[in-house]
């Protein structure tokens, strides 16, 4: 890659797509990560799929998706899953803005326990996104629930394996982790 200079959101989506990496700009720094594992997708699908039942079930006006571009006040960023206002995906545009986003869920791996932890819940806050949900693989599964509260995520609700916990926002969901990310 032959860059000079600051990077900007307009530099990083004219990156040629490339599914073997998935590239965020956190800053005018340019952060490029291998793409997610098999028990990374198998957990992100079948969270995606219970998050859009429990939307459809809500009667929620927004659409759940994986691994899309959000643009934020201090850069862009690829989460795991987004759930956003439904008609800020109306278009086929290659990010959203934050302000349409309701929820970001991230799933950690090895390779991002730091961003995932400590970095992208800083940004995400900064941005006013009301829920921020952080899946756990290791040492069992467990979903920590984060929600908007003055400029920080506060930690509402752990989820943990073998228990079905509800959730009420953005919508009203029970998941049990054990479920999400069986093999």
């Amino acid at each position: 890659m032959d860059h000079h200079g600051p990077w900007t959101v307009d530099d990083v989506l004219a990156l040629p797509e490339d599914r073997s990496v998935r590239y965020e700009l956190l800053g005018e720094s340019l952060v490029m990560s291998p793409a997610p594992g098999l028990r990374h997708q198998r957990a992100s699908y079948r969270l995606h799929v219970a998050l859009d039942a429990a939307a459809q079930a809500a009667e929620a006006s927004v659409e759940v998706l994986e691994a899309i571009n959000v643009t934020l006040p201090s850069g862009l960023v690829v989460p795991d899953i987004v759930v956003a206002d439904a008609g800020a995906t109306a278009d086929d545009a290659v990010s959203i803005d934050a302000e349409a986003v309701q929820l970001i869920v991230e799933l950690v791996s090895p390779g991002n326990r730091t961003m995932d932890r400590k970095l992208k819940p800083l940004l995400h806050a900064e941005a006013g996104i009301p829920h921020y949900w952080r899946l756990e693989f290791d040492p069992a599964p467990r979903l920590i629930v984060g929600e908007l509260d003055h400029g920080r995520y506060a930690e509402r609700t752990t989820a943990l394996p073998g228990v079905v916990t509800r959730i009420d926002h953005p919508f009203p969901m029970k998941i049990d982790p054990a479920g999400i990310a069986r093999q």
